[in-house]
């Protein structure tokens, strides 16, 4: 069964078609204008790579509406529109990505596939905010969590790598990059996760401060007599790691950090010490630590981040080799052979996530 995944950022639109064993045939990426996507661009690709047996589309937010993949008509597209009030910035994207392509390829099937889905098995225990009543009834406001296709791609392939069932296998895994977020997975079923009612909760990351005292976020509001939209802007764009160091760029941080520059020294150094109690606190909630999994970019890519990590986490066992994982690509272990936690460097594949659901829900 030949897949199309679509993935509608807020710049552009991603698309790659993989055949029945899961090779790319296809991949391309449109930029975004004000009327949504190129539609003559659009049919000429689609029309290259001929018709596929499904299209697999990233949805970030499906509320509780939606705790898996589903069918896209009329009612449920209608759904999926009522719930942009919770992601306005990803919602409206991921719909006009799938208006765009459902025009071209009207008898194939669309699926829709959840980033927040995954997180749906965590216990009320941590899902609840201890706030009014009347805002979580009214409102629904609890942790939804993100970044949910990933965490399934990345726990499910861990227990592929070792050998292992997904039940009985206890994973903390990291998706780290420009968003950040962990998840604790038991039996392949996520029961903690460190974002939360928005992606804003939990690490620091690239631009986003991550979790932060909301007295202080009111404090700041009264005395700087800023504007809702103005902290919003604050915090989803001008913290984080470009806050810190100057820019949102690891990599850049990374080697500024080497040269001795304090910001950047800084910066690394909360960055690491966030990600370390949040490796804690997930091994606490999956009540002990079998697989530790880095994806994502800043996951797959800065071996000094999982260094400095790993080395913070050894009274959890947690040890990697310094040579493996200075020189880990695609999938790879980097544990050494006397530690009690597999480490591993994971490919972000969410891809591949979509089209299995894609597939299962219509096959």
């Amino acid at each position: 069964m030949r897949v199309l995944v679509v993935n509608a950022g807020s710049s552009s639109l991603k698309m790659r078609l993989l055949d029945g064993a899961d090779a790319i045939v296809g991949s391309a990426e449109l930029p975004a204008n004000t009327d949504g996507f190129d539609t003559g661009r659009l049919a000429d690709i689609l029309h290259g790579w001929g018709k596929p047996d499904v299209v697999g589309h990233r949805f970030v937010h499906g509320g509780t509406s939606f705790t898996g993949p589903v069918l896209v008509d009329a009612p449920v597209r209608d759904e999926l529109e009522r719930l942009t009030d919770l992601a306005p910035l990803h919602q409206p994207k991921s719909l006009a990505g799938l208006d765009a392509v459902s025009a071209q390829l009207p008898d194939v099937p669309a699926v829709a596939c959840f980033d927040t889905a995954f997180h749906t098995t965590i216990p009320a225990a941590a899902a609840t905010y201890a706030v009014p009543r009347e805002w979580r009834e009214r409102y629904g406001i609890r942790r939804y969590g993100f970044h949910g296709l990933s965490h399934a791609y990345c726990s499910s392939r861990a227990a592929t790598l070792l050998g292992r069932s997904p039940r009985g296998l206890r994973v903390v895994s990291c998706h780290l990059g420009a968003g950040a977020s962990l998840a604790a997975v038991v039996d392949g079923r996520s029961v903690d996760t460190t974002m939360g009612f928005t992606p804003l909760e939990g690490l620091v990351m690239a631009t986003r401060s991550g979790t932060v005292d909301p007295g202080m976020v009111l404090w700041v509001q009264e005395h700087a007599q800023l504007s809702a939209a103005e902290v919003s802007a604050a915090l989803l764009e001008r913290s984080g790691l470009r806050a810190l160091a100057g820019t949102p760029d690891m990599r850049a941080v990374v080697e500024a950090a080497a040269r001795h520059d304090a910001a950047a020294t800084l910066a690394l150094d909360v960055y690491v010490h966030r990600l370390v109690a949040a490796v804690a606190a997930m091994t606490a909630a999956a009540q002990g630590l079998d697989v530790l999994a880095f994806t994502g970019g800043v996951g797959e890519h800065a071996p000094e981040v999982r260094r400095r990590a790993a080395q913070r986490l050894g009274f959890l066992g947690v040890a990697i080799d310094p040579q493996q994982n200075e020189n880990a690509h695609d999938d790879a272990e980097i544990t050494t052979a006397d530690a009690a936690v597999r480490t591993l460097v994971i490919t972000a594949r969410e891809d591949l996530q979509i089209a299995a659901e894609a597939r299962r829900l219509t096959d």
